[in-house]
């Protein structure tokens, strides 16, 4: 069983209510073998929503209290919700024995080579892929 950012599953879960069509990630959910998540929303956050960037470092910098999530225009503070819903697809996959994922890249929650970092890309991980991986659970 593997988990799935939801919008690569056709959910409309992006920040901008779009998503990011994947067929294959759509496959794996018709065979039963992958289950979709949005970390923002398992956070409680809405769609759709500001952008948000990571601050000071990426994923696993903010899970040690170094980075912060915050709104892009805004500067509201988001690190609570990104923590929330990385810790809930974590629930959600040991409830289901889930030994992958396909996160979207780019992403500061679901990002698995890079991730937002204001109005930029930098090198790094997502704070739930940093979560997933600190559980052993591999990307794809």
């Amino acid at each position: 069983m593997y988990l799935v950012s939801a919008c690569l599953a056709g959910f409309r879960t992006r920040y901008d209510g779009g998503d990011c069509l994947d067929s294959n990630i759509q496959t794996l959910i018709a065979e039963g073998k992958a289950i979709p998540i949005c970390p923002e929303q398992l956070g409680g956050l809405p769609t759709p929503r500001e952008p948000i960037g990571l601050v000071d470092g990426d994923g696993e910098a903010l899970l040690n209290g170094v980075a912060r999530a915050l709104g892009n225009e805004s500067k509201k503070d988001y690190t609570t919700n990104l923590i929330r819903g990385a810790q809930e697809a974590l629930n959600i996959a040991r409830i289901y024995k889930v030994k992958g994922a396909f996160m979207k890249d780019g992403s500061p929650s679901c990002g698995f080579n890079c991730i937002k970092a204001g109005n930029d890309k930098i090198s790094g991980v997502g704070v739930t892929t940093a979560i997933l991986k600190r559980a052993g659970i591999k990307m794809l």
